[in-house]
C-alpha cells in the first residue's frame, strides 16, 4: 500500500495528461512568460498507462484526468478505455473547463469514464470572457448539458470564488443546482505562481454559504462531508451544493491523494514545492521495484499539512496548469 509517514493510505491519483489549455484562467495560468513544455518531455500516454498501472498495483482506487485541459491530449479516449480496465481501480473521472465536452462527452463515456467536474467560475458572457481570456461560455454551458446527456450524473461543477470578481453570482450558481441534476462546489482561491494572490481576494467558505442562506434553506446533506467537500441540500432543487475549504478550514488531516504531473512528476501535496521525477527513471528502463520505491520515496517526504495561509504566496511552486490540480 502507498502510506506517508503519518500512516494515511493513498488510494487517488490524479494524472496530468498535459500541460496545455484551451482558455487562460487568471487564476489558473500566468499572464506573460509562460512556456508550455516541449512534447518530448511530456510523458507519452503509454508512459502514462504503466505508471497508473503500477500504483493501480499499489493501492490507486481512483484517478481523476486533469491537465492543463485533458480534452485537448489527442487520442483521450483510447487512455481512458485502457486505464478503465486496469485490475483494482474503481472510479475514472476527469476534471475539464467543459469548452469541447459537447464533441467529447459521449465518447469518453462510451470507453469507460464514469464521473465528469466542469471548472466554470461565472455564468455571464463579459465575465467569462475576462477570468479566460477565451469568448467560450456558449460551448461550456453546451458542454454541461451534453455531458448530463450522456449519463455523467450528477455532474459537478467547480467554482472558484474570488471577491469583487465572481462572488455576486454564489446564488444564480446555487439556482443552477436547483434547476439541473449538478453538484455546484464552490472553492476558495487558492496561491500558485503567477496568478497574482491576495488574501483580500478570499472568500471563506463560511461567507459564501451566508450568502447562499439569505435565499436559501441549506440542509447538511446525509452523508455529505467527504473530509473535503462540505455538502447541503436546498429545498426542491434537482441537484445541491458544496463548500471546499482548502485555506479556512484546511483538510489535510485526512488526504488520501497523490498527483503526477504531465511532465512525469509526483507530487504528495498540491501546495508544496516538494515532487520526485519518475520519467527519467522511466525511460532508462528501471523496473517496477525501482519506480515503486522512488513512488514511495515521494510519499515518506510528504508533510502532515501543506504551510498556513499567510506561508503559501512565498513558496516556490509550480503554477496550477503545470501541476495538474
Amino acid at each position: 500500500m502507498l502510506t506517508d509517514g503519518f500512516g494515511r493510505r493513498h488510494t487517488y491519483l490524479r494524472i496530468a495528461v498535459t500541460d496545455r489549455c484551451n482558455l487562460r484562467c487568471v487564476y489558473c495560468m500566468p499572464a506573460a512568460d509562460f512556456r508550455w513544455r516541449p512534447r518530448p518531455e511530456i510523458l507519452s500516454l503509454e508512459e502514462i498507462l504503466r505508471i497508473a498501472g503500477l500504483m493501480t498495483g499499489l493501492g490507486i482506487e481512483k484517478i481523476r484526468l486533469t491537465g492543463g485541459e485533458p480534452t485537448v491530449r489527442d487520442n483521450l479516449e483510447w487512455l481512458v478505455a485502457k486505464l478503465a480496465r486496469l485490475p483494482g481501480l474503481k472510479t475514472l473521472g476527469m476534471t475539464t473547463n467543459g469548452a469541447r465536452l459537447r464533441e467529447k462527452a459521449h465518447a469518453l463515456r462510451a470507453a469507460g469514464l464514469q464521473s465528469v467536474n466542469i471548472s466554470l467560475d461565472t455564468l455571464r458572457r463579459d465575465r467569462f470572457t475576462e477570468i479566460t481570456k477565451r469568448d467560450r461560455l456558449a460551448d461550456v454551458l453546451a458542454g454541461v448539458d451534453t455531458a448530463i446527456d450522456a449519463g455523467f450524473c450528477p455532474l459537478k461543477i467547480n467554482v472558484v470564488v474570488l471577491k469583487g470578481v465572481n462572488d455576486d453570482e454564489l446564488c444564480d450558481f446555487a439556482d443552477l443546482a436547483r434547476e439541473k441534476l449538478v453538484n455546484v462546489r464552490f472553492i476558495e482561491f487558492m496561491p500558485f505562481a503567477g496568478n497574482a494572490w491576495q488574501r483580500e481576494r478570499v472568500v471563506p467558505w463560511s461567507t459564501a454559504k451566508a450568502v447562499i442562506e439569505e435565499r436559501h434553506t441549506l440542509t447538511p446533506r446525509a452523508n455529505g462531508n467527504d473530509g473535503v467537500a462540505r455538502d447541503f441540500d436546498l429545498p426542491d432543487a434537482a441537484g445541491w451544493i458544496s463548500f471546499i475549504s482548502p485555506l479556512t478550514a484546511q483538510f489535510c488531516g485526512g488526504c488520501n491523494r497523490v498527483r503526477l504531473t504531465a511532465d512525469g512528476a509526483i507530487k504528495s501535496c498540491l501546495l508544496h514545492r516538494a515532487e520526485v521525477s519518475l520519467r527519467d527513471l522511466l525511460r532508462a528502463g528501471a523496473g517496477e521495484d525501482e519506480l515503486a520505491g522512488l513512488i514511495r520515496s515521494a510519499l515518506a517526504g510528504k508533510d502532515f499539512a501543506h504551510p498556513p495561509e499567510c506561508d503559501l504566496p512565498d513558496i516556490e511552486n509550480r503554477c496550477m496548469t503545470a501541476i495538474g490540480g
